[in-house]
């Protein structure tokens, strides 16, 4: 059995593509996934599964919840070593303090040519940027919210991503560990 984390992009906002915790775990559960948790209602969720191929695994969820509540959810799934490697590589490791100020944006893929000088030119004196292969580390003191930076980030580097604040990142890998 191989552990994982999913990352459901943009379920449970704003009262659209609604999907109760209860759900998604039956819905892992039908595609074979097992010992399945969730952590609050945004779509964070770890289970055991025997598939290895996290590209037909997300397929394979997003084709479930499609059938039972009518939309295909983004879903980034990962390996507990990504998501640990990703935690050890926090270039910010004093933002932990501040939790909800520090943010982790999961690519879908590595970006081709993502646009760096007009998001560093978006940033505020207070925010900080890096950009990995698989994630991009977002510390925003002044709030994610109001943030230029923060709301232009997946145009500019061009791929899609779902983000996650550092408490929620430590509270999955909690879970899965």
């Amino acid at each position: 059995m191989n552990t994982y984390v999913a990352f459901f992009r943009g379920i449970n906002v704003g009262g659209n593509h609604l999907l109760p915790m209860k759900e998604l775990v039956a819905a892992l559960e039908q595609i074979g996934a097992q010992k399945v948790r969730t952590y609050i209602q945004s779509g964070n969720a770890v289970f055991e599964s025997t598939e290895k191929n996290l590209a037909h695994l997300s397929k394979q969820l997003s084709a479930e919840i499609n059938m039972r509540r009518g939309f295909e959810p983004h879903i980034h799934i990962l390996t507990l070593e990504a998501l640990s490697k990703a935690i050890a590589e926090n270039p910010f490791p004093e933002a932990v303090i501040a939790p909800s100020s520090l943010h982790l944006g999961f690519l879908s893929a590595s970006p081709k040519n993502p646009n760096l000088e007009k998001l560093a030119a978006l940033r505020t004196s207070s925010e900080r940027f890096l950009l990995t292969e698989h994630v991009f580390y977002l510390h925003a003191p002044d709030g994610v919210g109001r943030s230029r930076l923060a709301a232009n980030s997946e145009k500019l580097l061009g791929i899609s991503m779902t983000d996650r604040n550092w408490k929620t990142v430590c509270k999955v890998m909690e879970m899965a560990s």
